[in-house]
């Protein structure tokens, strides 16, 4: 698919030029540059030469690439399978989606005459391969091209159609094979020796003999549901109300696999081509069509500012793109089971108004070393996995009590009177104060992570000390007093 602006006013030929090949070149033209006989590649010296009014202006790949995408994205109505080719390309796999838009020729014909209508004049073209549609879009005319004759309407192409690298296009012109019927009636085996297996793929990728899937630049969604509407909406309670009937839609779906939605994602298709998505996730998995209408409430207060209606949406979407089992059980009478899903619906609404990072709670981690042991998660990924970290808690090796606080960063602790090689010391300073242990449990001996801190990290014996002021400590020598390199003390917690 390629587009050029369309009703510019009457004005010199425009073109647009980028360093290519370490010179200034044409890498995009207009139909008045191109009819006056410009090409692409052209030095801009040259064009000047034949054109000496001609307006030249540099290339924006960022700006390029950023319309490419914003097409992708309204391309979306269509079919979920939209994939980028190149710099100026679109493929959309519309397998099993015509019949939603009165065939493949109203869809196409749809297609061209919206993007006609923004501003934007395209070729496209539909057949069973994506080498052909690309063939025949680049160097041909926009159509649809039945499967019994896609022989006939790659023929008269140049062989450039095929997708081939320059130096093979050149070789293959040389030797008189200037269009795609050239190759079709040669031998196959001579051509493979001479240009190699790329020229034989290509060609047959295009005729349909060897597949070639495209990869969607966004993961499909597992459920989906849509609306399209007669009238644009633009108030926040219509999307919403929208959204709560295309959860209806989505329930019986989720209920069928026996699933809840993890993640959901909302897409906004407003008239004039600009789509907005907003994604919004559940800590536990959900079909209840009230409750994921109010996580788009608190999206969408979150994102009021970027939200611009302008003249209204005309389509709405509702996409599950991560589902989860749903695990159904009936309340009992006394009503202590709603607690964990208040838990759950404050949790939804916080993380939708403010993130999901904004709340987050400790989860064990498989490790030995006290500061590595538990990591902090999203509670909104934490709660459904609730069960199984409690359980995992009190399973493994056994350990001893640990710290009711545990500081991030060890701290040094300078000692008096230890008892070598594997006793704890009798008097150590701390923070300025002077400490006299009364009470020592230990050592537990902790070794560090080869993998993590290498093979030569050294070891740690840790104590529960207990010193006449009541207080209580958690300390570890780092270290062996016969390893040749003095160990260290170091303070790592505080009992309550």
């Amino acid at each position: 698919m390629s587009w050029r602006s369309v009703g510019r006013p009457k004005a010199p030929p425009l073109v647009c030029a980028g360093r290519l090949k370490n010179a200034m070149r044409l890498t995009a033209l207009e139909e008045a540059a191109e009819a006056i006989g410009l090409k692409l590649d052209q030095g801009v010296a040259e064009a000047r030469a034949i054109c000496p009014v001609l307006d030249v202006i540099e290339e924006d790949l960022p700006a390029d690439r950023r319309l490419l995408e914003a097409m992708a994205d309204w391309c979306d109505r269509y079919t979920p399978l939209v994939a980028l080719d190149g710099k100026n390309g679109i493929f959309l796999d519309i397998t099993g989606c015509a019949h939603l838009f009165g065939g493949e020729r109203a869809l196409l014909k749809d297609i061209l005459f919206r993007l006609f209508h923004l501003g934007l004049e395209v070729r496209g073209a539909i057949s069973s391969s994506p080498g052909l549609s690309w063939a025949v879009s680049r160097f041909g005319s926009s159509g649809i091209i039945e499967p019994g004759k896609m022989e006939e309407a790659l023929a008269p192409l140049p062989v450039a159609s095929l997708r081939l690298g320059e130096d093979t296009v050149v070789a293959l012109q040389k030797l008189g094979l200037k269009q795609v019927g050239d190759i079709l009636t040669a031998a196959r085996a001579p051509l493979a020796r001479r240009f190699g297996s790329q020229l034989l793929l290509r060609l047959d990728q295009a005729l349909g003999r060897d597949e070639e899937p495209i990869s969607p630049r966004r993961p499909v969604a597992s459920l989906s549901a849509e609306r399209r509407l007669c009238e644009p909406v633009q108030a926040e309670d219509d999307i919403l109300r929208l959204a709560g009937q295309l959860g209806e839609a989505l329930k019986p779906g989720l209920e069928a696999r026996g699933v809840g939605g993890r993640i959901f994602e909302l897409l906004l298709f407003r008239v004039d081509g600009r789509v907005f998505r907003i994604a919004a996730g559940a800590s536990k998995p959900l079909r209840e069509p009230k409750r994921i209408a109010a996580l788009f409430s608190e999206r969408i207060k979150a994102v009021h500012d970027d939200l611009d209606a302008g003249f209204g949406y005309e389509i709405v979407r509702l996409n599950v793109q991560r589902y989860e089992k749903f695990d159904a059980a009936q309340g009992d009478f006394d009503g202590n089971g709603q607690s964990d899903q208040s838990l759950a619906v404050f949790i939804d609404q916080v993380a939708a108004r403010l993130g999901r990072e904004c709340l987050q709670v400790f989860e064990l981690h498989e490790s030995h070393v006290p500061e590595r042991a538990s990591i902090f998660v999203p509670a909104a990924d934490a709660l459904p996995d609730q069960h199984r970290s409690i359980e995992a808690s009190h399973s493994g090796f056994a350990r001893a009590e640990r710290p009711l606080r545990l500081f991030r960063v060890p701290e040094l602790v300078e000692t008096f009177a230890a008892e070598v090689p594997d006793g704890p010391p009798l008097r150590f300073r701390w923070r300025r104060a002077m400490h006299e242990v009364r009470r020592a449990e230990g050592p537990e001996r902790l070794a560090a992570e080869w993998w993590i801190d290498g093979e030569a990290a050294p070891l740690r014996d840790y104590f529960r000390l207990e010193v006449k002021t009541g207080h209580r400590f958690w300390m570890f020598r780092e270290g062996l007093y016969n390893s040749g390199v003095a160990p260290r003390w170091l303070m790592h917690g505080v009992f309550a």
